[in-house]
This record gives C-alpha cells, sequence and structure tokens, in this order.
C-alpha cells in the first residue's frame, strides 16, 4: 500500500483524466497540497473554481511539457510552496489534434513531423517532468511517479498494427518510465515509477474512435480506477505496466 499522499504534482489537470484526478485527490484531506499544470491552467475556470472550493491547496502552473525551459521554470514556482512532492502523475497526452495528426490507418499515412510531434509530446515530456521533479522526491518514504500509457504502447500485445505514431511514442514512453524506475531507486528503495493504462475513456482525446467500444469509462471512473492502482502499490511494483483494473500488462 501507498500512503495517501500530501503534495502532489499533475501534469494535464485542466482537463479529463488529470482534472478528474485533481478533483479527486483535492477531496482527500490528506492532500495538502496539489500543484496543476497544464499549458493553460491558470486561464482554466475549473482550475480556478476548485481553488475556490480548496482555498490554500491548489495551485495552478502553466507548462508546456514540449518545452524544457516552461518546464524549469514551472518546477522553479512550485518550489515557492514547498521543497518535496510525494506524488508526480503525467496524463498530457496527444492522439490526434483535429489538423494534420490522426492516428495512421495504413504505412502510406505515416508522415515525420507527425511521429516526431507525437513523440515530443507523449515521450519525451514525461521524462522532462521527472527530469526536473526527482531532486524533490523524497529519499526514504515511498512515492510515485506514474506516466500515463495506453494498451496500443505494448508491443507484446500489438494484433491489430496501425497508429504508427502513437503507438511508437507510448513504447518510447514505456521504455523511459522503465528507465527511471531502475535509476530512481537507487535513491529511493521505496519508489514506484509506473505506467498506467486508463480503459477508454469519454474524452476529446479519445471521442472519435468511441463508437465501437465495448467499456467506456467516464472521466471520473477512470481517475477512481487508476487512483486505487496508485493507492494498493508496493515496493515490487516499482517499473511496471498497469491497467485500471490492477492487472499489469506486457511491455
Amino acid at each position: 500500500m501507498t500512503p495517501t499522499p500530501e503534495f502532489v504534482l499533475i501534469v494535464g489537470a485542466s482537463r479529463g483524466i488529470g482534472f478528474a484526478l485533481t478533483e479527486a485527490l483535492l477531496a482527500r484531506p490528506q492532500t495538502q497540497h496539489l500543484f496543476a499544470a497544464s499549458r493553460m491552467a491558470s486561464h482554466s475556470e475549473q482550475l480556478r473554481q476548485l481553488a475556490s472550493d480548496h482555498p490554500g491547496r491548489l495551485t495552478a502552473l502553466d507548462v508546456d511539457i514540449s518545452d524544457e525551459d516552461s518546464i524549469v521554470a514551472a518546477i522553479a514556482s512550485l518550489k515557492q510552496h514547498c521543497d518535496r512532492l510525494d506524488w508526480v502523475i503525467t496524463t498530457a497526452g496527444l492522439l490526434h489534434d483535429g489538423k494534420r495528426l490522426a492516428p495512421e490507418r495504413r504505412l502510406a499515412d505515416v508522415t515525420a513531423r507527425n511521429i516526431l510531434h507525437s513523440m515530443t509530446v507523449n515521450c519525451v515530456g514525461p521524462v522532462l517532468i521527472a527530469k526536473h521533479v526527482a531532486p524533490l522526491l523524497p529519499r526514504q518514504e515511498p512515492c510515485i511517479i506514474a506516466n500515463l500509457s495506453a494498451r496500443v504502447g505494448s508491443i507484446e500485445d500489438n494484433r491489430l498494427g496501425g497508429w504508427y505514431a502513437y503507438r511508437a511514442a507510448k513504447a518510447a514512453q514505456n521504455m523511459l518510465t522503465r528507465n527511471l524506475s531502475i535509476e530512481l531507486k537507487r535513491r529511493n528503495r521505496k519508489i514506484r515509477c509506473v505506467a498506467l493504462h486508463p480503459g477508454t475513456v469519454d474524452t476529446d482525446l479519445s471521442a472519435p474512435f468511441n463508437a465501437n467500444s465495448k467499456t467506456l469509462f467516464s472521466v471520473g471512473q477512470a481517475a477512481g480506477y487508476l487512483l486505487n492502482v496508485l493507492d494498493n502499490l508496493n515496493d515490487d511494483d516499482n517499473g511496471n505496466f498497469f491497467a485500471w483494473d490492477g492487472q499489469r500488462i506486457a511491455w
């Protein structure tokens, strides 16, 4: 079991699963301060209302995870409020942009631009977040770095093909999460670095592809399932990939 965190950073907190996690964790009295980060966090009416509902417990941080300078600035702002983080959850991700980036159905649809764009957001962003929060993680107490991944990032589970950029970016993200679990455990044997698959969730990211889904979760349901997974992690779970129901997914 992982103790309920006191200080939390959620990246991608202004909408979807990230916002639902933010709501759920603020509902826990043990959460002393939650940092809600996204590209336009300071302009989010939802986050502004949450901050009003929980005075002194929520700080919005503007951060572009594709820009390392932006990450550095956000963490510097965070340090003005606290000097430690117990949980870091990165939910920010990119599957399509409503313009040129969309899941590829065949090889002929693949472009270098789309692969690199997907890699930057889905893979590079989370590891840069980890790079700059690592000094704030405790050295002895249990702590968590959780990156929102997707089952389609599992190489072993790939039966359908397609979705080249997103599959590759999530597979790469999974590798970097595994790397983090090895290096950071040298500093704290109680750390749990994990990749999470939330299931099919009713968000803007998945909306165009939900028509044939047999099980579709609301963001609130998904957040609840994911928090249950995180709450029940132990030291041996470090460096693994978990589905919303707690089952391990093969890399």
